[in-house]
């Protein structure tokens, strides 16, 4: 078995509903995303993958599409508090804003970004473990064996 990563920045805001600290205002962070897969090298001479786990390419494409494209330059705010009066202004004056169904922590965002990348790998290719670092010295982890249930 074979772990790779691939890495991915991408900027976003938030605001966390209720916190007790400097960040129930809304903030943005340069966020670094490191994704890694786990599977076994194509061992066929004719396919173009062979001795891949998978493309890093394709992790690429799923990454960009899922997260990247969608949350990078947009804010976060909890969809499920009083907060979404807040986000649907922000939508309402042209703002970029994702209405979440949860707290938008580090920790509760490496469990959606999972769930995205999750199901769009190939079959025989599994998630692994992802590192969110918030800020340079922030970071949340999410590893598969945490999570199987």
């Amino acid at each position: 078995m074979i772990r790779i990563t691939k890495i991915f920045t991408f900027e976003t805001a938030h605001v966390l509903y209720n916190y007790d600290g400097k960040c129930k205002n809304m903030h943005g962070h340069s966020y670094k995303l490191f994704v890694t897969v786990k599977g076994r090298p194509i061992n066929d001479l004719n396919d173009p993958k062979n001795g891949m786990v998978v493309d890093f390419g394709d992790i690429k494409k799923i990454v960009n599409s899922e997260i990247i494209d969608v949350w990078d330059h947009a804010v976060l705010v909890n969809g499920a508090s009083p907060h979404k009066d807040l986000g649907q202004d922000l939508e309402g004056k042209g703002h970029k804003v994702i209405l979440c169904n949860y707290q938008p922590t580090c920790e509760n965002m490496l469990y959606d970004i999972a769930e995205k990348i999750k199901n769009k790998l190939p079959k025989e290719v599994q998630l692994a473990y992802l590192k969110l670092h918030e800020t340079e010295n922030s970071y949340g982890e999410w590893f598969a064996e945490d999570n199987n249930s």
